[in-house]
Parts: C-alpha cells; structure tokens; sequence
C-alpha cells in the first residue's frame, strides 16, 4: 500500500524545497519592514521564475498549486461573513432617519451612481481590450458551469427567502439585499428608541472589528498566495501564456482615466456648475496621496483638509461625507477593477457571458462597493463577490494580483477623487459650498498628515 505522504514528498520535493525557500525569503522581507507592494512584485517575479524552471525542467508543481489554492480558499471564506456585516455596520452608522433622508441618501445615492457607471465603464472597455485573449485555463474539476437563468428567474433569485440557506449557498444579491434592510431597520428604529438598538450595534461594532482583523490575517499572505498561483500558472503552461497579462493593466488604467475625466469632469462642470480643471487642481493634494499610499483610510486627513481649506465645502459636509467615502466609495475597487477581472476571467476559462450575466456583474458591483467598507484589500473582496454572484472560478482572480498593486494606485485615486467629488455635489445642493471663496483662490494651509 503506498502512502500518499511519501508519494507526494518524493515526487514535488523539489518544487516544495523552492517554495519553502522562497516563501522564508518573503517573510524575512516582511521582517525587514519592505513595502507590502513590494513584497507582492516580488512574489509575483520569483513565481514567474520558478514556475518557468518548473515547466522546463518537467518537474512536479503539486504542492505549489495546493499553496495557491489554500490562499483562494482563505478569500472564499471570507465573503458571506463581511457581505451581512459590513453593509449592516456601514448603513447603520448613520444615526436617524431624517440624516439618513438628506444626508445619506445624497451621498450614498451619488456614491452608488458613480459606481455603477465606474462598473459599466470598466465592462465596457474590457469587452473592448479583450484583455484575457491568448490566456487559457482549464476550468477546475470542481467547477460546475452556472445555468444561464430565464429574466424572470434573475428578478426572484435577488429576493432573499432564507438568508441563512443563501449565505451557506454562496447566494450572494439576497444576503446583501437581506443585509440592507436589517441596516434600514436598525436607523429607523435607533432614531426612536436609541436604547433598544444599542447592544446590536455594539454587536455590529464588535463584529465589524473582528472581521477586519480575520481579513488582515487573509491579506497578508497575498505575496506568498501570489507567488504560488503564479508559479502553479507558469509551470504549467509556460512563460508564453504570462505575456498577455499587461494588457490587463493597460484595460484597467484606460477605463479609470475615462471615468475620472468625463464621469468626474462632467459631474463637476454640469451639475455643481464649477471649472473642472481649477477643481482637480485644488483637490490635487487628495489625489496624489491617495495615488502613492494606495489607502483611503491614509489619505482622509488630507482630503479633509482639501475639502473644507481648498475646496470651501463647509464641515458639516465634510465631515459626513468624507469618512463615509473612505469607507464604502469605491469607484475604483468596486466598480471598474472587478467589471474587468470578470471579464478577464470569463475569457481566460472560456465561460462566456450574458446579457443577464453584465446585469447581475453591474448590480453585484454596486452593492457590494458598500460590503467592503473599510476593509483592507476592498478591490479583492469586491471582485471575489462579484465573481462568486456570476459563478466564475475564483482561482482566475489569483492571476493578476501579481499586477493589482500597479493598479491599485489609479483605482485608489479615483475612489478619494470620487468622494472629493461627491462631497462639492451635496454641498452645492445644500447651499454649503462657498463658490465666491472657491473664485477667489482664497486657500489655508494643509496639515498633511496622514496617519
């Protein structure tokens, strides 16, 4: 009788050798404090390596695959736990109905907008770019091809009926849609009797807290689950099916450039009446922080600042508006970013899409824009629900997180611009936005502190 240990041992110990080597010399970058976009190319460059030798030497890569797919089913744990809490956690901080009416709803509204735009951008110019042709997968053994549903069945499968059966499904409108209106429940009755919702949102605090570190422990073995799926990838099919994925950056940066320029350009000029070049001039600040830290959280100190000492928004509006943006506007992450992965994927697998499919991706990437509030990596979790909703494998997503560090630094920028702009267009409609002071170039100091 054999023992599988020893099989598995005596046939991948060379590509198990290189891996331990390579993951201990990305832990001890880690140790020496190198940038964790850094760590992440790296990973990315060292799998290309190895899986390249792997190919061409003949050896086994089992164990690096299993490495690979031990980091893809980390992220899939993940969805179902932050879809119900984070939406919950982020609608529910805003504290009465009445806020939730003028406030909320205009910003939130233009959040959502924006997004949905983002996301038919991104489907868009992806459909055009094509960016997954000439990179060919074989579905996994265990995917099963999703049934393209009839319109009438689209409609009922959004409409949650047992949320606990639709969580443990992978169904993942229903939970989000389930999850909104547990959150629209919380706000009314909060505004009535504050006392009785107390303990659930402290429930909700608590959990929102708890999760984010359970994502953090996930995120930080992405240079290692890079390194894996690419080498699996590379040993594979060889350096040849690697060379396509530039293009998936280049479809990335165009659909975040049209969007900034006429999606953001046009709301600036149209509705809020205000020279779009002077706008982005003044915001710049905002931009280029959000640009080179790669975080919303990092950059809000300064948009602040951008918001009420250049922008002459008063901070009232600054004040909701801004840590809200920061928290579920995601232009970038939850709107172009997975629209363009989905079509990647559904290429690369060769799993074509519908029309009720491009509707369902759209939906999904609107709502869940504000699932991932506040969570580290809100690009990764993002596409991986929108991915699950259209049931396209996940481990198609692996394949470029080698290069989203890249282009997470434009999605960032457009997620902190989105909500720079989102904060002049309630402000203009609430009569909070001082144009003669903007007119005028009058301008305080920054603080630019960004921790």
């Amino acid at each position: 009788m054999k023992n599988n240990l020893v099989t598995a041992l005596s046939s991948n110990w060379v590509s198990l050798v290189v891996s331990i080597l390579i993951i201990g010399l990305l832990v001890f970058l880690g140790r020496k404090r190198v940038s964790f976009g850094n760590r992440v190319f790296i990973g990315l460059g060292l799998g290309l390596v190895a899986g390249v030798a792997f190919n061409q030497l003949h050896l086994e890569f089992k164990s690096v695959s299993t490495i690979g797919t031990i980091y893809v089913n980390l992220i899939k744990m993940l969805v179902m736990p932050l879809v119900l809490i984070l939406v919950i956690n982020s609608i529910s901080s805003l504290s009465s109905l009445g806020q939730l009416r003028k406030l909320g709803l205009k910003t939130i509204g233009w959040f959502l907008l924006t997004t949905g735009i983002a996301s038919v951008i991104g489907l868009l110019i992806a459909l055009a770019f094509d960016p997954g042709n000439g990179i060919a997968q074989a579905v996994p053994k265990d995917f099963k091809a999703k049934e393209i549903p009839t319109f009438s069945q689209v409609i009922l499968d959004l409409v949650p009926s047992n949320p606990i059966n639709d969580m443990a499904t992978g169904k993942v409108v229903p939970v989000l849609i389930f999850a909104i209106f547990v959150a629209v429940a919380i706000v009314h009755v909060g505004s009535k009797k504050p006392e009785s919702v107390a303990a659930v949102k402290s429930f909700i605090t608590s959990a929102t807290a708890v999760i984010h570190q359970v994502v953090k422990y996930v995120i930080r073995l992405t240079p290692y689950g890079v390194y894996a799926l690419i080498a699996g990838m590379a040993a594979k099919y060889g350096l040849d099916t690697l060379a396509p994925l530039a293009k998936i950056i280049l479809t990335s940066y165009v659909a975040l450039i049209i969007h900034f320029v006429l999606i953001f350009g046009g709301l600036v000029l149209l509705v809020a009446k205000v020279n779009p070049i002077k706008f982005f001039k003044k915001a710049y600040p905002t931009i280029a922080v959000a640009f080179t830290t790669r975080s919303s959280y990092a950059t809000l100190p300064v948009n602040l600042e951008v918001i009420t000492k250049r922008l002459r928004i008063s901070p009232r509006i600054a004040s909701f508006v801004a840590p809200l943006g920061a928290t579920m506007n995601f232009n970038g992450c939850g709107g172009v970013w997975p629209a363009v992965v989905a079509i990647f994927v559904a290429k690369v697998y060769n799993l074509p899409l519908s029309g009720s499919d491009y509707f369902i991706l759209i939906l999904v990437s609107v709502i869940s824009s504000i699932g991932v509030a506040g969570v580290p990596g809100p690009a990764a979790i993002s596409t991986t629900v929108v991915l699950t909703a259209l049931g396209l494998p996940l481990e198609g997503m692996g394949l470029v997180l080698g290069v989203e560090a890249l282009i997470d630094m434009g999605r960032t920028a457009v997620n902190a611009t989105g909500t720079t702009v989102t904060a002049l267009l309630v402000a203009e409609s609430e009569g909070e936005f001082d144009r003669a002071a903007f007119d005028r170039d009058e301008e305080d100091d920054l603080e630019l502190a960004t921790a």
